[in-house]
């Protein structure tokens, strides 16, 4: 597949087809937006949500989730706030996410069965890793917007004049609820 993408790629430069999405590296609408990676709001975001090329920062994960003070969504986000103008944030969850039913115990056995062993895990934990922690995911999708808006809101390293508001996106049509 990678070697189609780079082919791909190569007719992409040469059509000089990049030349639609030429902008600079300052959000034009001053906002963030961080939502989950799933591939359903690939395009289905930025259209429901009317963005375009250069509007906005728009980071990803899996859950669209802050899981610690210091993880690399929250670096994202001060780096947007404090370098390129932000001063909006967005954190948009969505409908029938998979991380609603993440837990570590199914990714310890997935990891095992791929030749990740029981050591390497132990290891991990001695490092001072909470792997249940890192790899569960959530029970309720409302409940871990709120939570994610929080922590943004209340870090020690975020200006108190950025407005942080969540939501949650339909998967299919793209209606957006806000969460409270």
């Amino acid at each position: 597949m990678i070697n189609e993408i780079i082919e791909f790629n190569k007719a992409f430069v040469a059509r000089k087809d990049y030349e639609q999405y030429v902008t600079d590296k300052y959000p034009a609408k001053k906002l963030a937006v961080l939502s989950c990676m799933d591939t359903r709001l690939t395009e289905l975001l930025p259209a429901a949500l009317g963005l375009k090329n250069g509007d906005a920062k728009i980071i990803k994960n899996a859950g669209g989730l802050v899981i610690s003070p210091f993880d690399s969504a929250m670096r994202s986000l001060v780096v947007a706030v404090y370098e390129l103008g932000v001063e909006e944030i967005m954190v948009v969850a969505h409908s029938n996410c998979g991380a609603c039913h993440m837990s570590y115990n199914h990714f310890r056995e997935e990891m095992n069965h791929r030749g990740v062993t029981d050591e390497t895990l132990d290891t991990i934990r001695r490092c001072g890793i909470d792997l249940d922690h890192w790899l569960e995911g959530f029970k309720d999708t409302p409940e871990s917007v709120r939570k994610t808006v929080e922590t943004i809101k209340t870090h020690p390293l975020m200006p108190r004049d950025i407005t942080v508001r969540g939501f949650i996106i339909d998967s299919v049509t793209g209606a957006l609820e806000e969460i409270e």
